[in-house]
């Protein structure tokens, strides 16, 4: 099994307040705006629990915003408790286990969650040891600060190696976008529903102007080298609540290394391909939801799957508004155990005020 590809930062940085600071541009309007999409777009999708499940049709393409983004105000927030610091003394053997949802662009949200869990102090410092720590991808994209969420990830990984500890992350269909728009721009692809780019399904989805203009290179060798697919004391983590991973490879190693092949390869329509399989949803939920799982974890190991993309309130029915109202945010207590027990559900739906989750497993259920 490949992996250890593109988790540690290719450039030093030093942390400052600006790393856990939401920037002036969260509020600001104009073309790159996620409520701007261009005209010249694809033909439209169905938005948000309606969206095509598994057994979408060949044109099935992500060239609407998939998902609203609520502004955050003042919405009241689950209670966490802090978990405990590791023990002074190292454990033998690997450190507890954590995973993170969906981040989207909110690094203040993800210092917070950080710290509640105990794994990084109060100046944003790793601080749990030999804890192992995964996140389920979408660094960037509709929140206010992508390129920080970005180098937050970066820089834990190489404070918690030297601590015996580690940081990964697996690729999402997030970072599969952002490459694409930065790679191929305007150039039109084969969507299956009409003439698509990278640059406006970017944009549709939530693209900030503010993280393309911080894109550096060594961001981008990072995204392209993740692992789309990981198998850790049991749990099989990935991103997308889908099966299209089955498309890539009959093992771990052989998803990971056609995923980053097909990146090498830089051919946009093959990109393309790629990001609109990782963007499906829902195969999970409803009747057959659990062979679906099962499917998944027969061929790649594992008793449970974790995984992020779906937000929790959308696999619940229970969304918030989409209208702006900056009270009416859905309350996501923690992750969503479904599927026969076998799916935990991690995105809480951050981008529409809900909670960005940060949970040790196993989960007491």
């Amino acid at each position: 099994m490949t992996q250890g590809a593109g988790q540690g930062p290719e450039a030093e940085r030093t942390a400052t307040l600006r790393d856990f600071r939401v920037p002036a541009y969260m509020n600001e309007t104009g073309p790159y705006a996620p409520s701007a999409p261009p005209a010249d777009t694809a033909p439209p999708l169905e938005e948000g629990p309606s969206a095509p499940e598994e057994g979408y049709p060949d044109a099935y393409t992500p060239t609407q915003r998939d998902l609203p983004v609520i502004q955050r105000g003042d919405t009241a927030q689950a209670a966490v408790e802090p978990a405990p610091l590791p023990a002074a003394q190292p454990p033998a053997g690997p450190g507890p286990l954590y995973v993170v949802g969906d981040v989207h662009g909110y690094l203040d949200q993800l210092v917070a969650a950080l710290q509640e869990q105990g794994l990084v102090d109060s100046a944003g410092q790793w601080c749990a040891g030999t804890a192992r720590l995964w996140f389920l991808g979408d660094f960037t994209d509709r929140g206010p600060d992508g390129i920080g969420v970005i180098d937050l990830v970066m820089r834990l990984s190489a404070e918690a190696a030297a601590a015996g500890g580690y940081c990964k992350a697996l690729m999402g269909n997030h970072e599969l976008l952002l490459l694409g728009a930065k790679r191929f721009g305007d150039t039109p692809v084969n969507s299956g529903a009409g003439t698509a780019t990278f640059q406006a399904a970017w944009l549709l989805n939530g693209g900030q102007k503010s993280d393309m203009d911080r894109l550096q290179d060594h961001h981008l060798q990072w995204m392209a080298r993740l692992d789309a697919v990981e198998e850790v004391d049991g749990y099989l983590l990935v991103h997308s609540d889908t099966t299209s991973y089955l498309d890539y490879g009959d093992s771990i190693e052989a998803v990971n290394d056609t995923v980053r092949e097909t990146l090498t390869r830089n051919d946009a329509d093959e990109c393309w391909d790629l990001f609109r399989k990782f963007t499906k949803r829902f195969s999970f939920r409803d009747e057959g939801g659990a062979d679906a799982v099962r499917s998944l974890l027969d061929t790649y190991g594992g008793t449970r799957i974790v995984h992020g993309h779906s937000p929790i309130p959308y696999l619940l029915g229970e969304v918030g508004s989409e209208d702006g109202d900056e009270t009416t945010g859905p309350l996501v207590e923690g992750p969503h155990v479904y599927a026969d027990g076998l799916a935990i559900a991690m995105d809480g739906g951050v981008t529409m005020a809900g909670k960005l989750l940060v949970q040790q497993l196993p989960l007491d259920i």
